[in-house]
C-alpha cells in the first residue's frame, strides 16, 4: 500500500486566477515526503541534526494533468517503486476527487552532510521505507 495524505490547496498555493501555482507543489511534494518518513518514525530533523544525513533529490519527472484550484484537497499516494543501496524510487499520484492532477517520478539519495556522498541507507529507514515498496508498473 502506498503512503497516503492529504493536503488542502491554500490560497498562498494558487495564482491570481485561482489555480494551482506548479511551484507550490513541489514544496508540497516535500511536505508529503517528510511526512511519509515521520510515519515510520525517522523524523527529517533526526536525520540532519542527530544522524547529520541529507536527502536531496536527484531526479524529478513531474506530468501535470488536470488543474486544481483553490479550496481543492489534494491527496497524494506515494508509493516506493525500487530501493537501491542509498537511494529509492518514488513514485506520487496526486488525485483531487478521484481524479489524477499530477504524478511525480522522484529519486532520492541518502548521503553524508560532512562530504555529500551516498551513504547505505540505514536499517530502521530502510525497513521504513520496504513498507511502501510496490513494484513499479512499468517495470
Amino acid at each position: 500500500m502506498p503512503f497516503a495524505i492529504s493536503k488542502p490547496l491554500r490560497f498562498g498555493d494558487c495564482d491570481l486566477t485561482g489555480i494551482a501555482y506548479h511551484p507550490a507543489y513541489l514544496s508540497m511534494l516535500v511536505d508529503v515526503n517528510e511526512a511519509m518518513f515521520a510515519s515510520f518514525g525517522v523524523t527529517w530533523k533526526e536525520m540532519m541534526f542527530e544522524r547529520k544525513l541529507g536527502l536531496p533529490t536527484v531526479t524529478l519527472n513531474v506530468a501535470f494533468q488536470k488543474v486544481a484550484v483553490y479550496g481543492d484537497v489534494l491527496d497524494f499516494a506515494v508509493h516506493v517503486r525500487a530501493i537501491g543501496r542509498s537511494s529509492a524510487d518514488l513514485e506520487t499520484i496526486v488525485t483531487v476527487r478521484g481524479d489524477v492532477i499530477w504524478t511525480v517520478r522522484q529519486k532520492l539519495v541518502l548521503t553524508s552532510l560532512a562530504d555529500h556522498k551516498s551513504t547505505p541507507w540505514h536499517d530502521d529507514i530502510r525497513a521504513g521505507l520496504t513498507r511502501y515498496l510496490e513494484p513499479s508498473n512499468d517495470a
